[in-house]
């Protein structure tokens, strides 16, 4: 039987104090390492605790870090980085986790300030939701806005309270009242809540601490933003003057589109001839661990993608890709599932080459209105039928919605949708890259 190696790299939390107290094996830990590596302020906070000469580093950006650690490891020392709360919750242990193997890690857990934060204001963890935007786009908090659901904030220089209070006007939380819990644990402690037009009001004078947490309460939802799949149309910036009318991809057909793709955890996916942004907006919406791709070359449909990609907040995973299929799809990653609302009269190569392209239990989905376009699909199902290496679906969609000609309530038709869908089952004549 092998001998386990100790661990040689040690991520100590310090919990939500101004001095660290420490359990005492992280304690011995700390006075045994080699080196000791922190930012001024966690350095400051064990200071009283490290040995005479004990050798310390100021926290290097994360790309120079990894390059430290290695160089000590190689030398067999043995290292220790402090960190803010708990290291695995929104915090450095993540980073390590990913860079280095678990035999070589050993996490010293501690309260965070978002534990410490809850505690505080009486509010159990499990009822809260969590948000960190420290190095993110502000953005990103319209993904997570929701009626009525407390939302504790991690935040940077650019996220700061009055940023958080203008956001939640912005999208019409006008009731949202935002809580500041600053320097959390140490002697000058404070707590303070705001509504966020006071918040705003007050934004000149009122300067906060940059060891900070805010809890958002939302409230009522009177804006844009979804609380369930299905956005409305008039919700979407549009290339046409009435809203809800464009290039987009009508709610109830986009709603049958989000449920057949079933994107999950950790998926590619493709959106060619994105359109306005309908289904890669929802899709990167509701999906903030999947990366979307929305490809579309028409100049008034790219500006209004954009700025329904803003509009909405999925500035981390939406990505928009400028240019025609199948050539601007060259240097994308490989996708495992793709949707093509548009071709541009290229879905016979498409659909071919996409279909080659994509790994087993890949997902090739398409929408037809045009004839030309129905049958293209109707050949393509034909293929997969005969070559039996797919499972296929396939639907058609004719909504009539209701409204009012001359006082009476009437229901207009929209044009049909077909809808198919093609799950990979074999991997004869799998590519590992697209060629156009």
């Amino acid at each position: 039987m092998n001998a386990v190696m100790p661990a040689c790299i040690h991520v100590l939390g310090l919990g939500v104090n101004h001095e660290a107290e420490l359990s005492a094996d992280a304690l011995l830990k700390l006075q045994d390492v080699d080196l000791v590596i922190g930012s001024q302020r966690q350095l400051e906070t064990v200071d009283h605790l490290l040995p005479t000469g004990k050798r310390t580093l100021l926290l290097p950006k994360l790309s120079q870090l990894k390059t430290v650690i290695v160089q000590e490891v190689e030398q067999n020392n043995s290292v220790m980085v402090l960190a803010s709360g708990d290291p695995l919750f929104y915090g450095i242990g993540r980073w390590f986790s990913r860079h280095f193997s678990l035999e070589q890690l050993c996490f010293y857990p501690a309260v965070s300030s978002l534990q410490t934060a809850c505690h505080r204001l009486g509010m159990s963890m499990q009822d809260v939701d969590v948000l960190s935007l420290h190095g993110r786009p502000l953005l990103k908090l319209r993904t997570r806005l929701r009626q009525n659901q407390p939302l504790l904030v991690l935040t940077d220089k650019n996220s700061t309270p009055q940023a958080l209070a203008k956001e939640c006007l912005d999208c019409g939380f006008d009731e949202a009242t935002l809580t500041v819990c600053e320097v959390l644990g140490y002697p000058d402690e404070k707590i303070h809540r705001f509504s966020a037009t006071e918040l705003l009001e007050t934004s000149r004078s009122v300067v906060f601490d940059p060891l900070h947490v805010t809890l958002i309460k939302p409230g009522i939802n009177r804006g844009f933003l979804p609380a369930f799949p299905g956005i409305p149309d008039k919700d979407f910036v549009t290339d046409h003057k009435d809203a809800g009318r464009g290039m987009i991809s009508k709610r109830e057909v986009r709603l049958s589109i989000l449920s057949m793709l079933n994107v999950v955890k950790g998926d590619c996916v493709w959106d060619i001839g994105a359109g306005c942004g309908g289904v890669a907006v929802e899709l990167a919406y509701w999906n903030a661990d999947s990366e979307i791709f929305a490809v579309e070359h028409h100049e008034d449909r790219l500006k209004c993608l954009n700025e329904n990609r803003q509009r909405f907040g999925v500035v981390s995973n939406l990505n928009v890709v400028e240019g025609f299929a199948p050539q601007a799809l060259l240097d994308l990653p490989t996708p495992n599932k793709v949707f093509i609302g548009g071709s541009g009269g290229e879905m016979p190569k498409l659909l071919s080459q996409i279909w080659q392209l994509l790994p087993r239990d890949g997902v090739l989905m398409a929408s037809a209105v045009t004839e030309d376009s129905k049958q293209c699909l109707f050949d393509f199902w034909q293929q997969r039928s005969e070559a039996a290496d797919c499972l296929a679906e396939t639907q058609q969609l004719a909504v009539s919605r209701g409204n009012t000609l001359a006082g009476q309530l009437m229901y207009r038709p929209n044009l049909p949708v077909n809808l198919y869908k093609f799950v990979k089952e074999s991997t004869s004549g799998q590519s590992e890259s697209y060629s156009g």
